[in-house]
């Protein structure tokens, strides 16, 4: 089962990474001022990972294909790392559609 891991970075803001079952990081959340928005921005990926509309593919100049996933208002929720295919990068999406909804939530912050 995934996990959401929250941790503060060097610049004091806090963020999250979800996690596949395996301890690979699927999803990395944009920086949030507070810990209560941190919160928030994984509930969203809760819900809105449960819509394929939500992710966004995209290539990066180097050709290789990632995917952010956004809230129902547009705004980038997380985004994956560089896959070496889109098959790779598919397979990712379904990592986050798989193991949001029920992942548990751990406070490093």
């Amino acid at each position: 089962m995934g996990k959401f891991e929250i941790k503060t970075g060097s610049s004091g803001k806090t963020m999250f990474n979800l996690k596949a079952g395996n301890g690979q990081v699927i999803l990395t959340s944009q920086s949030y001022e507070s810990k209560d928005g941190c919160k928030n921005g994984i509930e969203s990926v809760k819900k809105n990972s449960q819509d394929d509309a939500r992710f966004d593919r995209k290539v990066a100049k180097d050709g290789s294909p990632f995917f952010t996933l956004t809230s129902t208002n547009g705004q980038i929720i997380g985004k994956s790392e560089m896959y070496s295919s889109n098959d790779a990068m598919e397979n990712g999406i379904a990592s986050v559609k798989k193991n949001a909804p029920d992942a548990d939530v751990d406070d490093n912050s």
